[in-house]
């Protein structure tokens, strides 16, 4: 049975989107690297309401953001001056570093209004020794991504290597991140080999021993369980995890292993010293004013 089970909570990112919460929990902070999870969608605005959900240019060191989309597309702008749409099945992998700022419109009304925007966002929180690499920004199309195919099963790799598989993406430290799709009546078995295992059921339900669990829960393993659950309905999971990176401290979107670095970033924040997208820079997102504990984001926290 899971180690530990994460039902996503209700959080606003801008006054157009509610998202599911997944990472970090209370109880659990991080399942190998990654230190932050959003499920957002399927999202159904009228066209008029559309621009509230973009999320304007704000900050992050520290981490890795992936961006995944099962359906719609999202601009991305950032202090490297580039501009990338994501499409369903590419990843938008951004690496921080010491540091970067990048905002992600919506700018296809149709999709908006035609209840076409899923995606998945998470953070990847950087070994120690590169917390403080240069930022850099891939996109990576479906088709660079390796596919399994099976009787009821369905997989990408989005990052990592698992089953066999390993993706282009290049990462800082040892993970799996998998998108998979599964018939009713199949199992599936978790990749082995790593520390920290977690399962996200973005849709339907799965049966593991005598307890069903459903979509929006989060089961988290120990290295030395072997589950194999069986989808009771069609489902589309996400596996992730990895070798844990220590502990990190998470205040707003900066994540570190020293409380002072996240400091420093707030005041690099404030002074205008972390560049604006040069092509997204007439409005941002100012650095929060209230407080909050450290490692727990704000409900208002942006991916």
């Amino acid at each position: 049975m899971p180690d530990i089970i994460i039902n996503a909570r209700k959080a606003a990112i801008g006054p157009g989107l509610m998202v599911n919460r997944i990472l970090p929990f209370r109880m659990r902070r991080m399942v190998g690297p990654f230190v932050f999870m959003d499920h957002a969608g399927p999202v159904r605005l009228s066209t008029e309401k559309g621009p509230a959900m973009d999320v304007l240019p704000h900050p992050h060191i520290g981490l890795s953001t992936v961006s995944y989309l099962f359906k719609g597309n999202v601009t991305h702008r950032d202090s490297l001056g580039i501009k990338q749409v994501i499409e369903p099945g590419e990843v938008n992998w951004m690496t921080a570093g010491k540091g970067i700022a990048h905002s992600e419109r919506f700018e296809d009304p149709a999709v908006l209004a035609g209840g076409q925007l899923e995606m998945i966002q998470t953070w990847v929180a950087l070994p120690e020794k590169d917390e403080e690499t240069d930022p850099s920004f891939f996109n990576y199309q479906k088709d660079r991504l390796p596919v399994f195919r099976e009787n009821g099963l369905w997989m990408r790799q989005i990052a990592g290597t698992a089953y066999g598989l390993k993706s282009n993406v290049p990462t800082h430290s040892p993970l799996f991140y998998l998108h998979v799709e599964l018939k009713a009546g199949r199992r599936i078995n978790l990749p082995d080999g790593y520390e920290e295992r977690g399962l996200y059921i973005a849709k339907g339900s799965l049966e593991l021993g005598s307890q069903v669990f459903e979509t929006g829960q989060l089961l988290v393993f120990r290295k030395n369980e072997e589950p194999v659950p069986k989808a009771v309905s069609d489902c589309t999971l996400m596996l992730l995890g990895g070798e844990p990176v220590g502990e990190r401290f998470i205040w707003w979107n900066f994540v570190s292993s020293r409380k002072e670095r996240i400091e420093q970033a707030k005041e690099d924040w404030k002074q205008g010293r972390i560049v604006l997208p040069p092509d997204d820079k007439d409005s941002f997102v100012p650095l929060p004013e209230e407080k909050f504990r450290w490692k727990d984001p704000p409900p208002d926290a942006l991916s």
